[in-house]
């Protein structure tokens, strides 16, 4: 009855565990995306391509022009002393708005790269936890163990005193606890390294402490819909599409250069007091509105960079049918790994309750008999190993769906 409701206990810690973990990993997550700087200078980027669609959408600077006659013309109405002029150039219908679809398609793309670099810094915070999961699992798993082994230390000595044992077995203790405390010391220099590295994906104080709660692991996948969700939803792949349409604006433009451009000015001239005798002699000249054609004659210029778009758009074709068949080699060796850690989660688990049991029974034997005492810490090594393994299962299952997620962008 006691074994029973000390597993239900167990399941129910493990279970409020894992909400209790997601939520704080959640909130860790949130304050990476806040304060990452890497994260940070990417936004800047995107935010700095969305400055230039103003840039080419407006049309060119009017010109102004003014002329002083150091010789005054002489006209029939009097003496031309000055002239002030103004114009301005029209490119080609739908040409601004063709400039400013593709600038605005690539601002889009920058943007599904930051997104991009947002998924890839949570799968780094979210594997770092998993890796600080598992140190600290290995920490309390070796304490627990190095206790296990005190107390068959005492019991060695209690049969070694009595007579019935050698003082080897004794020795052969001390020299396991002594491998697991430098093996328990390694993995607290080890979870210094992880809390720094972590800390740092925050951009927050490298000795802040981290709230490491328990996994369960059961996330259970379907290999065809996440790799549909990848070809779907992969924030590169997006980019792709993004500077492919920015591309094909891009060829309107360039088209639309090679045809006539407009400009509409005024000119006005200021006529000095003369000789005749018109009746508006002497009276300034406006002229309004002064029409004029740009001729693109040099057609070769503008094939060219029609052609040079062209060649953009099958080399950006040709790297995403490449990004795809790197992604399709990326998820089947992740989905093999999380396979591999779901099949080794159930085999630790079932061979972590057979040494248990194993090592219950040769323990008792040793106490009521001279039993190998040498068959007691090698059970205890496996014991060790699979509780360590079970818990690297874990952490490997949770970091491969992880970077399944990373890969969807999420």
């Amino acid at each position: 009855m006691k074994r029973l409701v000390y597993t239900l206990t167990i399941v129910l810690m493990t279970l409020s565990g894992t909400i209790s973990a997601q939520e704080v990993l959640n909130q860790y997550l949130q304050t990476a995306a806040e304060n990452n700087p890497g994260l940070k200078a990417q936004f800047s980027e995107y935010m700095a391509s969305l400055e230039r669609v103003p840039q080419v959408g407006a049309l060119p600077d009017p010109t102004v022009a003014f002329g002083y006659f150091i010789q005054p013309i002489e006209t029939r109405l009097g003496p031309q002393q000055a002239k002030i002029s103004a114009s301005q150039m029209f490119p080609w219908f739908g040409t601004l708005s063709a400039r400013e679809n593709s600038v605005e398609a690539i601002a889009k793309a920058k943007y599904e790269l930051f997104k991009e670099g947002k998924s890839k810094l949570f799968y780094d915070v979210k594997a770092t936890y998993y890796n600080l999961f598992f140190n600290e699992k290995a920490i309390g798993i070796t304490l627990e163990n190095i206790e296990i082994l005190s107390s068959f230390k005492g019991l060695a000595n209690i049969k070694v005193e009595s007579g019935s044992a050698s003082a080897v077995d004794a020795y052969r203790v001390e020299m396991e606890i002594n491998d697991l405390e430098n093996q328990l010391a390694l993995l607290r220099d080890n979870s210094n390294v992880l809390r720094v590295k972590f800390n740092s994906l925050l951009n927050t104080d490298e000795s802040s402490n981290v709230q490491i709660e328990e996994l369960s692991g059961d996330m259970m996948l379907s290999k065809q819909i996440e790799l549909d969700s990848i070809m779907a939803n992969n924030n590169v792949l997006s980019s792709f599409d993004y500077q492919l349409e920015g591309l094909e604006y891009r060829k309107q433009s360039a088209s639309k250069e090679g045809l006539p451009q407009f400009s509409i000015g005024l000119e006005y001239a200021f006529v000095g007091e003369g000789n005749s005798t018109a009746s508006n002699a002497g009276q300034d000249a406006f002229v309004f509105p002064k029409i004029g054609l740009t001729i693109p004659l040099y057609r070769s210029k503008y094939k060219a960079k029609v052609q040079e778009v062209v060649y953009l758009q099958e080399a950006k074709s040709f790297e995403k049918s490449d990004k795809e068949n790197t992604l399709t080699v990326l998820f089947e060796s992740i989905w093999k790994d999380y396979q591999d850690a779901n099949r080794r989660y159930s085999l630790y688990q079932t061979q972590t309750e057979l040494a248990k049991k194993s090592l219950s029974i040769l323990e008792s034997n040793y106490a009521t008999n001279n039993m190998d005492f040498e068959e007691i810490l090698r059970m205890e090594r496996k014991l060790l190993k699979y509780a360590l393994e079970l818990q690297k299962a874990t952490a490997d299952k949770e970091a491969a769906v992880a970077f399944i997620h990373y890969l969807q962008g999420k």
